[in-house]
Parts: C-alpha cells; sequence; structure tokens
C-alpha cells in the first residue's frame, strides 16, 4: 500500500517523503503509518477493526503555555470555542448539519500545552469530514459580534467553574509554584484577561494565525479506512495550507530555593483538601523522567500504597488520596492530592505522606510492588484501547506533549523500564523540603470538629 500511494503522489505532481511505519509490539497492538506533507503537517493513520468506525483527531501544539503578552491570556482555550464558528464555504451551522448527517460525535480539549480536536463516527462520512475540517482550520472565519458573545460565554464558563474548589486550588498551587513561566496561569486564564477578551477581537486573528499552523498540527486517524484514498484526500484539502507557526520565548522559570505555602478560606461547605507539589522535569523522549513519575503517583497513593491502607482504610482519615499529574513540555509539578474528612487531621496527613517520600528517598523500595504498578499501568492502558476513539486519544495526548506521533508507544516503553533505584533517584533528586509547595483549602465553616 506504501507503494500504491507513492505512486499516486508522484501522479499528482508532487513527492512526498516516504511513509514511516511503526508496527505492532507487546506495548501498543497497532500500526502506525505516518507522513509529513511538504507544508509540515503530519497525517498519522491506524488501521484498526472497527467495522466501519473512524476517529479523526487534530492535535495542534498550543495551549497557555504558548501566551506570553502579558494580559492576553486564556486564548489557546478561547480558541476551542471559536473553531465551531464557521467558514466562508461552510458558515456557522453548515458544519453541524453535515456531521449531524452522518452521526459523527464530535468534541474538543484543551490543555497547558496542547489543544485536541476529535470526531467520531462513519467511515462513510470520512471524505466529507476530511473537507471540512481542512477548511476550518485554514479558514476559520467570524465576525466580531460572534467573537464576543463567546467571549462572555467563556466568562460564564469560568464562572462554573469557580463556584467548586478545584479551580481556585489550581490557579492558587500556580501562583505559589511559578513566578516567571506561562504556568502560572490556568488553562482557562487569568480572571482579569477573561474579562477583558471581548475587546481583543483583532488579537485573536493574530492568535489563530500565529499557532494554527500546518507545521505546528498532527492528524491522527483511526480505524477501518482505505489508506490510500484518506492520503489523496488529505493532500488535495490540506495541501494548500502554508502558514508557519510562530517562535516564542516561554520564560525559564528560576530554581526553588525554600519551602512555599498557599492557603484558601473556602466560603461554601466542603471537605478539607491539601495537596503536597514539588516541580519535577519536563516529559521528553529523550528521558525516563515522565514514566517515573507515572509509576510514582501509585506507588506513593495507589490501591496497594501504605498511605492508601493507612490513612483511606485503617484510620479513614481521609476520603481519597491521589495526584493530579500529568504529563508537560516544560517543568511543572508532581502533587499528592488529599480530601480529608476532618480539619483537624490535616498534620497527621501531612506528615503521613511526607514519611512515604522520605522512606523512597532513603531506599526502601518494595521491587515487588514496583513491578505489579508497571504491569497494571501497561495492561491498564491496553484494556482501555475499547475504540478507536480511545486509541486515538491516547495517541493524541502523549504525540502533541512528546512531538512525535509514537509518543504513547515510547511512554509505554519506558513504563517498563522503570527500576526501583531511578524511582528512588528521582524522588531523592526533586521531592525535597526546599522544593516543596503545600496548599491548604479548608472551608470557612469548619471548625474544631470539622466540616459541618
Amino acid at each position: 500500500m506504501r507503494r500504491l500511494l507513492t505512486l499516486l503522489l508522484l501522479l499528482l505532481g508532487t513527492a512526498l517523503p516516504a511513509a514511516a511505519q511503526s508496527g505492532p509490539s507487546a506495548s501498543f497492538p497497532y500500526t502506525l503509518k505516518t507522513d509529513r506533507l511538504p507544508n509540515g503537517l503530519t497525517v498519522v493513520r491506524v488501521p484498526y477493526p472497527s467495522q466501519g468506525i473512524i476517529a479523526y483527531l487534530t492535535v495542534v501544539r498550543v495551549g497557555s503555555r504558548n501566551e506570553v503578552e502579558p494580559g492576553k491570556t486564556g486564548f489557546a482555550h478561547f480558541f476551542e470555542h471559536m473553531m465551531f464558528k464557521g467558514t466562508k464555504k461552510n458558515p456557522e451551522g453548515a458544519r453541524e448539519r453535515i456531521m449531524g448527517t452522518f452521526g459523527f460525535d464530535d468534541n474538543a480539549f484543551t490543555a497547558d500545552d496542547v489543544t485536541v480536536y476529535y470526531s467520531y463516527g462513519p467511515a462513510a462520512g470520512l471524505p466529507q469530514l476530511i473537507e471540512i475540517e481542512a477548511d476550518r482550520f485554514q479558514n476559520l472565519e467570524y465576525a466580531e459580534p460572534s467573537f464576543q458573545t463567546e467571549a462572555l460565554a467563556v466568562l460564564g464558563e469560568y464562572h462554573k467553574n469557580a463556584a467548586a474548589p478545584f479551580l481556585k486550588m489550581e490557579e492558587e498551587l500556580n501562583a505559589a509554584a511559578f513566578t516567571r513561566h506561562t504556568y502560572r496561569h490556568t488553562t482557562m486564564g487569568f480572571y482579569e484577561d477573561i474579562k477583558a477578551m471581548p475587546q481583543a477581537y483583532e488579537y485573536s486573528k493574530t492568535f489563530f494565525e500565529r499557532w494554527y499552523t500546518p507545521d505546528n498540527t498532527m492528524l491522527f486517524i483511526v480505524g477501518d479506512f482505505d489508506d490510500a484514498k484518506v492520503m489523496q484526500l488529505v493532500r488535495e484539502n490540506y495541501g494548500p495550507w502554508n502558514r508557519k507557526a510562530a517562535t516564542v520565548k516561554v520564560p525559564a522559570e528560576p530554581p526553588q530555593s525554600s519551602p512555599r505555602t498557599a492557603h484558601i478560606d473556602w466560603p461554601q461547605p466542603t471537605q478539607p483538601r491539601m495537596v503536597l507539589a514539588w516541580r519535577t522535569p519536563a516529559a521528553s523522549v529523550d528521558t525516563m523522567d515522565a514514566a517515573l513519575q507515572t509509576v510514582l503517583v501509585d506507588y506513593l497513593t495507589g490501591p496497594t500504597s501504605p498511605a492508601y491502607k493507612s490513612l483511606v482504610l485503617d484510620k479513614q482519615l481521609v476520603e481519597r488520596i491521589g495526584s493530579d499529574f500529568s504529563e508537560h513540555r516544560d517543568p511543572h509539578l508532581f502533587t499528592l492530592t488529599a480530601t480529608l474528612k476532618d480539619e483537624r487531621h490535616r498534620d497527621t496527613v501531612r506528615l503521613a505522606l511526607l514519611k512515604e517520600v522520605s522512606n523512597l528517598a532513603a531506599g526502601r523500595v518494595d521491587a515487588a510492588r514496583v513491578k505489579a504498578i508497571q504491569d497494571h499501568a501497561r495492561y491498564g492502558t491496553l484494556m482501555s484501547l475499547q475504540t478507536p476513539r480511545d486509541v486515538g486519544i491516547q495517541l493524541a495526548w502523549y504525540a502533541g506533549i512528546l512531538g512525535t506521533p509514537d509518543g504513547l508507544q515510547r511512554h509505554l516503553q519506558n513504563l517498563t523500564k522503570v527500576t526501583p533505584g531511578q524511582l528512588q533517584e528521582f524522588t531523592k533528586r526533586y521531592l525535597t523540603a526546599n522544593r516543596l509547595i503545600v496548599l491548604s483549602l479548608t472551608p470557612k465553616t469548619a471548625g474544631a470538629g470539622g466540616t459541618k
């Protein structure tokens, strides 16, 4: 099929690099066929026995990390909304009618480093889907009144999210952890910037031109389709897309030299909460750091951990413990989180979690449990790949973070290589007292006996 594709491209008059192919392995059971178009667009196809169902994902390597200009935060998330507005060829509403005709499920999400758009439905609609997706990523168009309406909708989304503790906790933790890097603001953006967003119509168009470019984008097509026909359609529809991604300098975060704290007095009844955080290295294809932190989460707070047995099961001091860790392109945070049952137990829980970190740093490592966690993480990922959409989202996430189409496979392979000694050394180096940030949230109505 690769030879057929090459001949087809030659007949069409434009040569492309030969497709790279990554075959099935013990860590990932599907084949990746990857081409890079002359304009820089990376196109990955994954044959999957799905009986005529496909997942179509567009990964744009833009998130809140890219928002370096003062007063202009939140635009990566904002464009997740605006990308559904329409073009001259397909005005607002036309895309939804076409997608609805075929029964496509359609959605998107924005993170600190990446924005992912995905559609899921019948392969019979793939030609129309390719055409309409290529059109909106090249030719998005919206009038200022539509922009302002959506900006107010984003402000409403912020207010809705702010009604629960999690957004405020993320804001306060980021403020304590980052003084210069753009990770200081959340994906939603600073509140004052969101309020001012309706006046930033011209800037919004600049943001789109900067980052929605073929060399900053990857396509993942997963499912049951004719590969040669798909590549022909992709070339025809995405070939004219010629913008180049901007280059911005993301400020480096200075080292942290002493412990930091942050506190939230929450005005509504809820449970007390706590986060222990340390700044740790970025995810990279050249290091084991992401895999080590993935294993570390379960080792310190998973169902087989001493902390879980003591704090959740035996003493029942917390409702849950865990971590908010996720992979990032730049150094970010490794966290341990706890939802307390009673404010009075805050110090006990904090010291118990820090004791587990200290034990690991000192070399008291349960090698059998490390191996079990590795196996569970790998098999858990494989078992979660139940549909083309499952496969596509996993591939898209790791490709967006790591910058390579086979990022998921590399991560899964690294998980199998983690050793107890590496876990100890990582903990000893990064989870230190001078790097620690402690965030506490106390409900205003909490008294000595806990939340009323």
